[in-house]
């Protein structure tokens, strides 16, 4: 089985493939947790990286799909932040053959009320928000580490995100309703919702 799940940032996509991950035994490989483990390492790679991260921008296809080569398994996998322009969906889409593409959508509004409310773990990278808030405010439910929140989670990147997302990725959509492997799930769900309607489709695939 080879996933890929697609949505605006915020929209959930990333707790989804994080479960799925878990519920259906699939690598789960996110493009942005493998740059910011290259910053971490603060490898060249990194630093070409870092300019366009900050600003809201889209990391260039070539380093995109440079870090995608070295860590894709052959099978059994879910991808998620990738592909985000046409030309990475054509790139990988020679690499190799997703079974199903699941875009969780929502509207502009909500990703920027998420986007604000987002707090993330340093210890466990548990993520927290509107939908799925911390027992304690401010602290994480698994390990009491105290959260934060990144850099870029305001209302002025998000906005440049969003004016991105539409302009670069939104062609995705043809791109796979045009190979049969597309669906849309309502991404305003609560996770579980969101969750069992996603498994659903995998379910449907013939």
């Amino acid at each position: 089985m080879k996933l890929i799940i697609l949505g605006k940032p915020s929209s959930g996509k990333g707790t989804q493939a994080k479960l799925l991950s878990k519920d259906l035994n699939l690598v789960h490989v996110s493009t942005g947790d493998l740059l910011r483990n290259e910053l971490k390492l603060n490898t060249p790679l990194a630093q070409e990286a870092e300019a366009f991260m900050k600003s809201g921008s889209l990391v260039p296809d070539s380093i995109i799909i440079e870090l995608l080569k070295k860590n894709l398994p052959k099978e059994n996998f879910i991808l998620d932040g990738f592909p985000r322009t046409l030309a990475q969906a054509e790139e990988l889409d020679k690499i190799t053959k997703v079974n199903l593409v699941v875009d969780l959508f929502c509207e502009d509004s909500l990703i920027i009320k998420r986007t604000i409310a987002r707090k993330l773990c340093p210890s466990c990278g548990a993520i927290y928000g509107l939908t799925i808030p911390s027992k304690v405010e401010g602290v994480c439910d698994k390990c009491s580490s105290k959260l934060y929140q990144r850099a870029d989670d305001n209302e002025d990147t998000i906005k440049n995100r969003l004016e991105v997302y539409n302009r670069d990725t939104f062609p995705l959509i043809k791109f796979y309703k045009n190979k049969g492997i597309y669906c849309e799930v309502d991404g305003a769900l609560a996770v579980s919702e969101a969750q069992e309607k996603i498994k659903e489709k995998i379910a449907n695939i013939k």
